[in-house]
């Protein structure tokens, strides 16, 4: 099933980094928030700060929220 979310945050791999998409795109993956935060920035979104990406709606969070990054 697809999310309905704009910005999926999948579960920690082995290494501890977490896939990030956009929309229908893998921007990358992420070790922490900032690295979100420059991946949302790219991908056009203004005034995203890890506090934004901790608190948004638009972010669906898999296997664990914005404090999850051990596999």
């Amino acid at each position: 099933m697809a999310s309905s979310q704009p910005i999926v945050v999948y579960p920690p791999a082995e290494d501890g980094g977490r896939r990030v998409r956009v929309d229908d795109q893998f921007v990358g993956m992420a070790y922490g928030l900032l690295d979100i935060v420059e991946f949302l920035r790219l991908a056009g979104l203004e005034n995203v700060d890890d506090d934004w990406v901790r608190q948004s709606g638009l972010v669906e969070w898999r296997g664990g929220g914005p404090e999850s990054w051990a596999p």
